[in-house]
């Protein structure tokens, strides 16, 4: 958010300076324009000036007017260019993968249920004790050799736990949602997902487009299967997305803003994986509670603002 709130300031300071060079350069060019009709009007009437002189007296007259207007091009050029260097310095900033980007990001995540609850779920990091720090020296004294070569176990979610993910925590009191959500952002590639899901639902919501107040799907879930199995021809009736205001901001923001849409499409190849690889383990009803969550409602919106479901 925070990110494309930098991106929408840099756009309107180019453009600010751009305005102000064309404004200077319509008022140096009427000053132009009076003094030559001045000097037009108190100079001597005769015309007994040659061709050749009155050749120099245009050119005297046109070529002023070129030079303000090339200085005018090049002003709005260097006004562009400062705003594209300032939208690349946030963007870089925005994609510093460090915990205090991660922080501000939450900071700016409007009061939505979910989104306090997965931000308290980012350990902050404890600085070891040098009691801690000496053990650890001592244990790992005898041979390098000795370390563990193993790979971590696998996260091992439920069905239902991955579908508490997807739904994100309605607050702090929703423990079970808690818990599943910490579970879920464990698995790397779930994680992936979580976190794709969360930072689209938060551009939107900033767009005033809450998943709650999205419609239930109406689809059944051997349709939904069949999307996931790869049958994505005739799955029209998976759009069942009936919000238009919504349906329009998607389209638009997926249209406009780079950022969303890079965010958007990383979503939907995101869930679209996750969810292909847990629907086998789901029976019909959870399948249909996991488009039913906010992360899935989020899918179900850009798949079909974008013509995913054909």
């Amino acid at each position: 958010m925070n990110e494309a709130i930098a991106r929408l300031r840099s756009r309107l300071a180019g453009r600010r300076g751009g305005d102000r060079a064309s404004i200077a350069g319509a008022a140096a060019t009427l000053a132009w324009v009076l003094l030559v009709l001045l000097f037009w009007l108190a100079g001597p009437s005769d015309g007994s000036a040659s061709g050749l002189g009155r050749l120099a007296a245009l050119v005297g007259v046109v070529l002023p007017l070129v030079l303000i207007w090339t200085a005018v091009g090049l002003a709005r050029m260097l006004a562009d260019l400062r705003a594209e260097a300032a939208m690349l310095r946030a963007r870089m900033e925005a994609l510093r993968p460090d915990e205090r980007a991660a922080a501000d990001r939450d900071a700016a995540l409007p009061a939505a249920p979910g989104r306090t609850a997965l931000a308290a779920l980012r350990p902050a990091p404890r600085p070891a004790r040098p009691e801690q720090k000496q053990a650890g020296l001592r244990q790992g004294e005898p041979r390098q050799s000795d370390l563990p070569l193993d790979p971590p176990e696998a996260v091992r979610i439920s069905p239902d736990e991955l579908v508490a993910a997807f739904d994100f925590p309605d607050g702090p009191d929703d423990h079970a949602a808690i818990a599943a959500l910490r579970k879920a952002l464990a698995d790397p590639e779930t994680a992936r997902c979580i976190r794709a899901a969360q930072d689209v639902i938060t551009l939107l919501a900033g767009h005033g487009v809450y998943m709650d107040d999205l419609p239930d799907s109406r689809a059944d879930a051997q349709g939904w299967r069949r999307f996931l199995e790869g049958q994505r021809s005739g799955a029209q009736a998976l759009g069942d997305i009936g919000d238009p205001a919504a349906l329009d901001t998607a389209a638009m923001l997926m249209r406009e803003d780079e950022v969303f849409r890079d965010a958007g499409h990383h979503f939907l190849r995101q869930y679209d994986r996750t969810l292909s690889r847990a629907a086998a383990d789901m029976n019909d009803p959870t399948l249909a509670a996991a488009v039913d969550s906010r992360s899935g409602r989020a899918f179900r919106l850009l798949a079909q603002v974008t013509g995913m479901f054909g």
